[in-house]
């Protein structure tokens, strides 16, 4: 029997998803729910496309909801409220209200009696558990994540949702030197200042206060606050142009040094290069929506991040085929 996928919000993420729940065998998809018109939701596969409202109704048909939202706004609400009916997966990623965001959900799947996996992207996400392998094998060191250069989905819709902004493009720029030092195993100081620059391309809309929405990026706390941030005010088409695509990345880095005189050095390198951030982030979704399924029908409910999540449950294969194939 497939597991039986929703979809919560048709933007790129959503996009993503589609393409990636298509793509597994094991899964089918029954719908795909939105707060606009469905008539003007055109999906790439023929899935039935519902307003949200309907949702609620379709509880018996759906194993998981992948909701597709932006943290800034949607999925602090969203992903409790979906939660009172549905298993959930969500890729929130403000860092500093993650512990916040789970207690919420936690409450809700503990009396719902379903999986609410949340933050399973890539950074948080993959990039959590690269550095809890990191900690946990070279207790003697230091954690650095690098991202970019790319587009964050994130805060590009935080930049979209400032009143007078039309559309919106944020580039994540490491820098060259801070990583340098990292990859040599200095195991440097660095402050989030120093290790990233933020640039910001927007489209204000006609009259907007440009000024006004310049200090609101760069104050905006948890995204741009503690970062040296380039705003740049372009047209429509010059976005579409020259900033159409999703590129993204990073690497993270755990330096730590073994033996009983910390003779040895090490640094642990994992490293994303991405053509498409969403389409990889949806990637994530998608294995972690099995990982749900699986989860609840063995009983268990509350919430989960990465880390409660054993990785086999993340494959479509069977342990057995796994345990003959990858180790």
């Amino acid at each position: 029997m497939k597991i039986r996928i929703g979809i919560v919000g048709y933007g790129n993420l959503g996009r993503g998803v589609e393409c990636a729940v298509t793509k597994s065998p094991d899964m089918t998809l029954v719908g795909i729910f939105t707060r606009r018109n469905p008539e003007s939701i055109h999906p790439v596969t023929e899935t039935p496309v519902y307003h949200v409202d309907q949702a609620q109704t379709m509880r018996s048909e759906i194993d998981v909801m992948i909701l597709c939202g932006g943290s800034a706004n949607d999925l602090a609400e969203q992903t409790p409220a979906f939660a009172h009916d549905f298993n959930v997966v969500d890729s929130f990623d403000t860092h500093a209200k993650i512990p916040e965001h789970f207690a919420q959900v936690d409450e809700v799947c503990k009396a719902s009696g379903k999986i609410g996996v949340i933050s399973v992207g890539w950074d948080p996400g993959l990039f959590s558990l690269n550095r809890l392998y990191g900690q946990a094998v070279l207790p003697n060191g230091k954690d650095d994540t690098f991202w970019g250069k790319g587009v964050s989905q994130g805060h590009s819709d935080a930049v979209r949702r400032i009143p007078g902004v039309r559309d919106a493009k944020q580039y994540t720029i490491p820098v060259e030197a801070a990583m340098e030092q990292v990859k040599r195993g200095e195991a440097p100081t660095l402050s989030a200042r120093e290790k990233h620059t933020r640039e910001c391309f927007v489209v204000a809309e006609a009259g907007a206060d440009l000024a006004a929405i310049e200090t609101a990026i760069r104050t905006m706390p948890n995204y741009f606050a503690d970062y040296d941030t380039t705003v740049h005010f372009v047209s429509q088409e010059e976005l579409d142009q020259h900033h159409a695509g999703y590129p993204h990345g990073g690497v993270v880095f755990r330096t730590g040094v073994t033996g009983l005189t910390k003779e040895h050095r090490h640094v642990m390198e994992y490293r994303l290069t991405l053509e498409s951030n969403p389409e990889f982030t949806a990637g994530v979704l998608t294995a972690y929506a099995r990982a749900a399924y699986r989860m609840n029908q063995a009983g268990q409910c509350g919430c989960k991040t990465a880390f409660d999540v054993a990785p086999a449950d993340l494959h479509p294969a069977s342990g057995e085929e796994l345990r003959r194939t990858l180790l």
